[in-house]
């Protein structure tokens, strides 16, 4: 399909596995993305979501702003 890219495509676009790329789908974190029967699709020029995890930190502060 034309404009559209597969689960295994953005996988290796994005550098991660094919099945986190369907969990994205699945959780509505890509932009565009749509389900046709068994497969997803999903647009050319989506980007890759963020992972929504705080960064990591030597002392007991958390970087995160909600808590």
């Amino acid at each position: 399909m034309n404009g559209y890219i597969t689960v295994q495509d953005a996988a290796e676009k994005w550098g991660i596995t094919p099945r986190q790329v369907q969990v994205l789908c699945k959780e509505q974190r890509i932009k565009g993305a749509t389900r046709m029967s068994r497969i997803w699709i999903i647009p050319e020029d989506a980007e890759k979501p963020t992972t929504g995890r705080c960064a990591s930190s030597n002392t007991r502060e958390s970087n995160c702003n909600d808590k």
